[in-house]
């Protein structure tokens, strides 16, 4: 089955107000920020944007445009915030996080990873040693204080762990170095950090790769994601940028 697309527009069709949106990448690699601008440019509102680690502060510019249009009302990260104090107290997003107008909910990074597999694998919930005893276990980490539920604690094998949830979003957003035609993926180093366990988790995965391929143009072996797993593929370029600090 063919699941390329003529145009972001075509992409992006089925995601409306409300949506939770995975954004695949880990801080500036495997960002898809081509799908990105088209969800700006859609103006869709109300938006959760499910991350991995830091995807937005590796493409500020779209960031910066969808918190100037009201399209973000919850983030799910490891890593949102800028490292710098002074510069994330300027910036539009994190000054919207410190006044409530944007929900932020924070995972230790691998316990996010596993709760986007999980949803893939079709795992409900899992538990977890990661934060038993901290701030974690007392509580989701979220600026929103209706979330902070104290999590369920069991001791498995002499070890205290925590009751996590699989997360399960609408849409995955993801960027390929390659695809096919039938959806079957292939990353690049980093850009597998995040991306892969997205195109499991989501209801529906669209994805825009550097290179699109006849089916069998990549190697069995060097699929990272199957088809299956991805419902429309567009072709981008592939996008030169300048590293910022964080």
């Amino acid at each position: 089955m063919d699941k390329t697309v003529e145009n972001l527009d075509e992409a992006i069709a089925g995601i409306a107000d409300g949506a939770v949106v995975a954004i695949g990448g880990f801080f500036a690699a495997g960002v898809p920020r081509a799908l990105l601008q088209a969800l700006v440019n859609k103006r869709v509102r109300h938006l959760t944007l499910a991350c991995g680690a830091g995807p937005l502060l590796g493409a500020q510019q779209e960031l910066e445009q969808l918190v100037a249009n009201g399209q973000i009302a919850k983030v799910i990260d490891s890593y949102a915030l800028f490292r710098s104090a002074s510069k994330g107290a300027a910036h539009p997003f994190e000054q919207q996080v410190r006044s409530g107008a944007i929900e932020l909910e924070i995972h230790p990074m691998g316990t996010l990873a596993e709760k986007y597999r999980a949803a893939g694998a079709g795992i409900a919930a899992f538990f977890v040693p990661t934060g038993a005893g901290s701030m974690v276990e007392a509580g989701v980490l979220s600026n929103a204080a209706a979330a902070r539920v104290p999590k369920e604690l069991r001791t498995i094998n002499g070890t205290p762990c925590m009751l996590e949830y699989a997360l399960k979003p609408d849409f995955a957003l993801v960027h390929a170095h390659q695809g096919d035609r039938e959806g079957n993926l292939r990353y690049r180093k980093t850009a597998r950090n995040f991306n892969a366990v997205m195109a499991m988790a989501a209801a529906v995965t669209i994805a825009e790769v550097e290179e699109c391929v006849e089916p069998g143009g990549i190697d069995p072996d060097s699929v990272h994601t199957a088809g299956i797993f991805v419902q429309k593929v567009i072709q981008v370029p592939r996008r030169a940028f300048e590293i910022t600090n964080l």
